[in-house]
């Protein structure tokens, strides 16, 4: 589904990641972001952005409260670290 807020949502960076993280899920969030519901919790997201993401609530107050955000591992990493480990066997 894409999930489009107002042009200005307000974050709550509990984590306190850096503001340019921040400024990135607003600039998604404005345009219209890929996410995907938590099927187990209402109004929790993954919002995905490229090779970032992002795991998001959408509070009833309509203010996002960002609770994660990672790097997306690039298929190369992930065959990486399997020829890392079976070398180390």
């Amino acid at each position: 589904m894409v999930l489009q807020m107002n042009a200005n949502p307000g974050i709550e960076n509990f984590r306190h990641y850096p503001d340019e993280v921040v400024q990135k899920l607003r600039g998604i969030l404005a345009r219209g972001a890929q996410a995907y519901p938590d099927p187990r919790r209402k109004n929790f997201f993954d919002v995905e952005n490229g090779s970032r993401m992002f795991f998001i609530h959408v509070a009833p107050t309509g203010r996002v409260w960002l609770l994660a955000s990672w790097l997306k591992e690039s298929r190369g990493a992930q065959v990486g670290v399997r020829e890392f480990a079976a070398a180390r066997s």
